[in-house]
């Protein structure tokens, strides 16, 4: 059954990469806001982001590693949350996330999506350093620049904007061609160009961002250090090192007055979180996967445990223990790992989501699942909101054969998190295990709705009807979402 199971899973990815292009499905969407505006409605903006991460997720360069998604939401929740007025009118809920890329960028989509790419973190020399690309980009947000750009505009850019912005982010440096596919003809070329934030946007969200970065009590020196930092690399290796000060254009004026603010404000020391070292070391080896670039990293980690301070050698250690993972050497892992817990301090150490996360998977890999399931456990109860910690909790108990207890904790957390696609297939996943084809069939007609494709979604209900456990009870829900996404797709049809 686990067999009929990944066969249904690649027939449907096959069935989403035929989705409707992302520029035509908004046609269809609520009227704009107040026309006294004239400007995109907060709403508006966030079905256009929530479309487009849609499709930036599924690309395989989006970094879905749950340790770094955790840490990047964290630090940006918690610069969030230090400035609630950042929410704006519709109270919107941010979402951080990293695209793998050497370039040194960063960006944000209308509705508070706010990516960063691997190279950017790696750059980043503190965690202060970090949080103030992040502030500024909340800045961006919060001021609502995307949408003041298009009030500026006609209102048939809404139809384009979506691809330009994708095509923004693929043409800043690892797919041209990509770029030049979604952007055509001298129209799609003046809109990319709009995109790219005004001086006073950039003026604007700096000082957005400096009292973010204030209130959340990181260091305010940070923004000009870094931006100075990326500034001089441009100068020395080309423009192709910073794409970040192509979209966000940077002058000598920008950073005099980000220093002026730090200056009239006490200074304030903020010491790195672990998380933040052992984020970027996890960032290093996904950006470069290939065998020199696993072997540079080696040689970077040994060099961070020789010359490193406290955190940089534990850093170093943790580098190492993923290398181990890599190579399938658990027992190796294990030892570097607790080097890295040691250098730390065990206070430390329990605070760290990636060292728990890490420790889980070392007994994954060696084939120790009940270990694994013991480990999740206790961590869940350091970090009961971890959805990194769930999924590993839930796939020990899979690999321990407990299906029941399994798919109950799949069930209960779906409850909580109705919209987490990787809940859903994991418990079709578990269903399939245990033989139910109609539930199997029902949760991964979920995952794919949640993920936009409805012709997969549909396919998905057609099979569980025909499934030989079909219960009644599964037919009225089936009904529900039939009548429910057929009317959606209709919708879409007509939009296109």
């Amino acid at each position: 059954m686990l067999h009929l199971f990944q066969k249904l899973v690649m027939t449907a990815m096959l069935v989403l990469a035929s989705v409707t292009p992302v520029f035509a499905q908004y046609s269809n969407l609520p009227a704009m806001g107040d026309t006294a505006r004239d400007e995109l409605s907060p709403l508006m903006e966030y079905r256009i982001g929530t479309e487009i991460m849609r499709r930036i997720q599924v690309d395989p360069d989006y970094v879905a590693d749950g340790v770094i998604i955790e840490y990047l939401n964290t630090l940006g929740n918690r610069l969030v949350s230090a400035t609630p007025a950042v929410r704006g009118e519709a109270v919107n809920d941010f979402f951080f996330f990293a695209i793998r890329d050497s370039s040194l960028n960063a960006f944000a989509l209308p509705g508070g999506f706010i990516g960063v790419h691997t190279g950017l973190m790696i750059a980043a020399q503190s965690e202060s350093e970090l949080a103030s690309v992040l502030a500024h980009e909340i800045g961006h947000v919060s001021q609502r620049h995307i949408a003041r750009m298009v009030s500026q505009r006609k209102q048939d850019l809404l139809i384009p904007i979506a691809a330009i912005v994708l095509a923004a982010i693929a043409g800043a440096s690892r797919n041209a061609d990509l770029a030049g596919a979604l952007i055509t003809g001298g129209h799609g070329l003046a809109i990319q160009k709009q995109l790219n934030f005004s001086r006073d946007a950039e003026r604007e969200a700096d000082r957005v961002g400096f009292q973010i970065l204030q209130a959340a009590g990181f260091d305010t020196n940070a923004a000009a250090s870094f931006f100075e930092r990326l500034q001089l690399a441009s100068r020395n290796y080309g423009e192709s090192i910073s794409v970040y000060l192509r979209t966000h254009p940077l002058t000598t004026e920008r950073i005099a007055d980000m220093q002026t603010r730090a200056r009239s404000e006490p200074y304030r020391q903020h010491a790195d979180s672990a998380d933040f070292n052992f984020a970027r070391i996890r960032a290093r080896l996904l950006q470069d996967g290939s065998v020199k670039g696993l072997e540079a990293a080696s040689v970077e980690f040994n060099d961070l445990i020789r010359t490193g301070g406290r955190f940089h050698v534990a850093a170093g250690y943790y580098g190492q223990a993923l290398l181990a993972l890599r190579q399938d050497n658990p027992a190796r892992a294990a030892e570097y790992l607790q080097e890295s817990r040691n250098r730390l301090g065990e206070r430390m150490a329990r605070n760290s989501l990636a060292l728990a996360s890490t420790a889980i998977d070392i007994k994954i890999v060696a084939n120790k699942p009940q270990e694994a399931s013991r480990e999740a456990l206790a961590a869940l109860a350091r970090f009961p909101t971890s959805r990194t910690l769930s999924y590993q909790f839930a796939d020990a108990l899979f690999k321990e054969g407990r299906y029941e207890t399994a798919s109950q904790y799949l069930r209960r957390q779906k409850q909580i998190y109705r919209n987490d696609q990787a809940l859903r297939n994991m418990l079709a996943k578990v269903y399939d295990a245990q033989g139910k084809i109609a539930l199997m069939h029902l949760e991964l007609a979920e995952s794919y709705s949640l993920a936009g494709g409805l012709s997969a979604a549909l396919e998905q209900l057609a099979l569980a009807r025909q499934a030989p456990d079909v219960t009644f009870y599964d037919h009225s829900i089936i009904d529900a979402r039939e009548r429910e996404w057929r009317a959606r797709r209709l919708e879409e049809l007509k939009g296109r």
